[in-house]
């Protein structure tokens, strides 16, 4: 920690060629400490917010195998409109949550998120009627819009290209182990029903809104704005990081993408007309659009599926964690391999073809008797339903060409996620459980698309690349 003033770091410059590229005057010692410092604490908290809203998002698919539909009085069919509901909260206002936090900061916005989210997250556990539980989920997609594109962006102004990958799927951990830890946190949870003479679900959004609350101080006390901005919120006279390190960490950033040093105030028109005109960038929202949209539905059902193969409700939502913590080491395998091969696309195309794998499986097992095959198929689409979208992620950041065609990017990619939230919260419908015969068809229908898009997608990318290097033979 550091509290000596802070100098706008305008990096030395050399000529290099037609371009000046910043200079390099410091040991490759230098660079790994100041690297691992960044990662330290830039990381745990990006991802402690992710796995916040996590939990406040997906609380909802545990709190329905505690009686939640009945006690507050609505079907499944008015929950799936809910569930619509946050999605749709989340599209209206995720660009202009990431126009406002280019103008004034990731330190100061993200940290404001993360309070107003985790206070309507805790007001959830009052909600009675139809009309509340509507409004609750919209003004909970409102609060909760603009975090994760935002994440995403503050990472690329931190890191160069070559890092990203790893960093945004550390990131998307976050939401991995939020996810488990969800169903986990649930199952001694829901234990408490008639405690205060509550049910267990009241219990369940009020300890995990008060949790995210605690992490927006967190965020407000550590997380810095940018490399011209190094303070937290509530520490303005504070810098994690010397003078030396803040040369350093922005100096190779610069090195590795000199477009990033060209940030401004807003985001012009200009920026809008590169990013939505570009074919490449529309199909990766396609990509994500396909995969989410069965994603999104299966996650909020997993623990009423496991619960329909004879497993006792508040089990479910432990058993339903098992494929969720899976994920994580495959995920980081597959981000590894993406990073240090440079495999973007053909990661993104494995990934999309195992989810659509595991609805596959779980559309046969539908014909199935014994339990045991029936769960290995919610493990499996479990395990693989999720990562694809953060390595879809980073190989779109890879082809923005500025700071402010990524933030855009960014912010579309995850409307676009939360798009497929809209029409994901239908796949489930009460007229065809508990098999599912036909949200698992649909599923199948919708990836199968994606995965064309992924291997076309794939496809340019090589194209372009071989393109490349015969003109420079």
């Amino acid at each position: 920690m550091s509290t000596e003033k802070h100098v706008d770091s305008d990096v030395q410059v050399q000529e290099d060629g037609d371009e000046r590229l910043p200079e390099v005057n410091w040991t490759a010692d230098e660079e790994t400490k100041a690297k691992r410092k960044l990662d330290f604490i830039i990381m745990p908290i990006l991802t402690l917010g992710f796995f916040c809203l996590q939990l406040d998002r997906g609380n909802m698919a545990n709190a329905i195998t505690d009686n939640f539909m009945a006690d507050v009085g609505i079907d499944q069919d008015q929950f799936n409109v809910g569930q619509q509901m946050l999605s749709l909260g989340i599209v209206l206002t995720e660009i202009p949550s990431n126009m406002i936090l280019y103008r004034v900061g990731p330190g100061k916005w993200l940290t404001l998120q993360l309070f107003l989210f985790g206070i309507v997250s805790t007001f959830q556990a009052f909600q009675r009627g139809y009309g509340a539980f509507i409004a609750t989920r919209f003004l909970l997609g409102i609060t909760e819009s603009g975090f994760i594109p935002g994440g995403l962006w503050t990472l690329s102004t931190w890191y160069t290209r070559d890092e990203t990958a790893k960093r945004v799927m550390i990131f998307y951990f976050g939401n991995q182990i939020g996810q488990a830890s969800a169903k986990l946190l649930a199952y001694g949870i829901l234990h408490m029903r008639g405690v205060g003479g509550q049910p267990g679900w009241f219990w369940l959004f009020a300890l995990m809104g008060a949790f995210t609350i605690l992490g927006g101080f967190v965020y407000g006390l550590f997380l810095p704005d940018s490399f011209q901005r190094p303070r937290s919120t509530f520490l303005p006279q504070v810098t994690w990081f010397t003078e030396r390190e803040l040369y350093i960490l922005q100096t190779r950033v610069l090195r590795d993408d000199p477009m990033k040093g060209k940030k401004k105030r807003k985001i012009g028109l200009g920026a809008f007309k590169r990013t939505f005109i570009d074919w490449r960038v529309w199909v990766h929202f396609l990509i994500t659009l396909c995969n989410n949209g069965p994603q999104r539905a299966f996650d909020t059902y997993a623990p009423s599926i496991v619960t329909s193969f004879g497993f006792g409700r508040l089990v479910s939502n432990a058993l339903a964690a098992v494929g969720l913590f899976l994920q994580v080491p495959v995920s980081f395998a597959f981000s590894w391999i993406s990073d240090r091969f440079n495999l973007r696309g053909e990661t993104v195309v494995v990934g999309v073809f195992c989810h659509l794998l595991g609805y596959i499986f779980n559309r046969i097992f539908t014909q199935v008797q014994l339990r045991g095959v029936r769960y290995f198929g919610v493990v499996w689409t479990q395990t693989f339903g999720t990562f694809s979208h953060p390595l879809n992620i980073a190989w779109l950041s890879l082809t923005c060409k500025d700071s402010e065609q990524r933030a855009l990017a960014m912010a579309g990619v995850i409307m676009n996620a939360n798009i497929a939230g809209i029409y994901g919260a239908q796949i489930f419908r009460s007229d065809d459980k508990p098999l599912y015969q036909r949200g698992f068809t649909v599923a199948i229908a919708v990836l199968s698309v994606g995965l064309v898009l992924a291997v076309s997608r794939w496809a340019d990318d090589f194209l372009h690349r071989r393109r490349k290097v015969r003109a420079l033979e």
